[in-house]
């Protein structure tokens, strides 16, 4: 069973380098084409089913990529949602500096240890219930961030483009990685299975 997760395409916060988390943004133009882009590479492969984050910005996404692919409409499910930035959302990058210098903790910011606890459980659900099906999940960086962390420790990825591809392979329960910021090519996948733009500023500064 192939899982592949992609990162939203761009906001207007996005842009201005503006926390969003739970705030429920758009999609900007470059957004959409950003998710038609990324519906095109998608189509390198065959895809059974497209899974969504309920927020528009997610949303949007999946429904474009579905749209591009020939899929019917994305399922939503809520677990996918974007890490709770707390008192940090809505702020620019300069003035979350300002107000929460270095490591000073954020009020109210999901940590990243219960975005994993949510969101693995629900990818593994999902994993189970279409078994030797090939399935897209569209959600967000926080998230997508949280699961690389949990599923390849060992390895520091670099910043989560808008519309990027991220590819796991779920064998005996547990997704292992086969690509981050996934090229679609033959070779990417052969790996896998052998070897079993930019994040928003809170998620960039933060260590992994």
């Amino acid at each position: 069973m192939l899982l592949y997760l992609v990162r939203h395409g761009e906001t207007d916060w996005n842009r201005l380098r503006r926390i969003q988390g739970r705030t429920d943004i758009p999609l900007n133009e470059t957004g959409r084409h950003q998710a038609k882009a990324t519906g095109r590479l998608l189509a390198r492969r065959d895809w059974h089913i497209v899974v969504t984050s309920p927020l528009v910005r997610a949303a949007e996404t999946a429904q474009i990529i579905a749209a591009e692919l020939g899929l019917a409409a994305p399922t939503e499910h809520s677990a996918l949602v974007e890490r709770d930035y707390g008192d940090a959302e809505g702020l620019e990058d300069v003035e979350l500096d300002r107000r929460y210098p270095g490591e000073t903790p954020v009020p109210g910011r999901e940590e990243r240890s219960d975005v994993v606890a949510r969101v693995m459980p629900a990818l593994i659900d999902i994993a189970q219930q279409h078994p030797d099906q090939s399935v897209i999940v569209v959600s967000h960086g926080g998230v997508i961030r949280s699961v690389l962390n949990a599923v390849d420790p060992e390895n520091h990825h670099p910043m989560i483009p808008n519309g990027s591809v991220h590819s796991f392979h779920f064998e005996s329960g547990a997704l292992r990685l086969i690509a981050f910021n996934d090229p679609m090519e033959d070779e990417s996948l052969a790996v896998g299975r052998d070897e079993l733009d930019e994040q928003n500023a809170l998620e960039a500064r933060e260590p992994d």
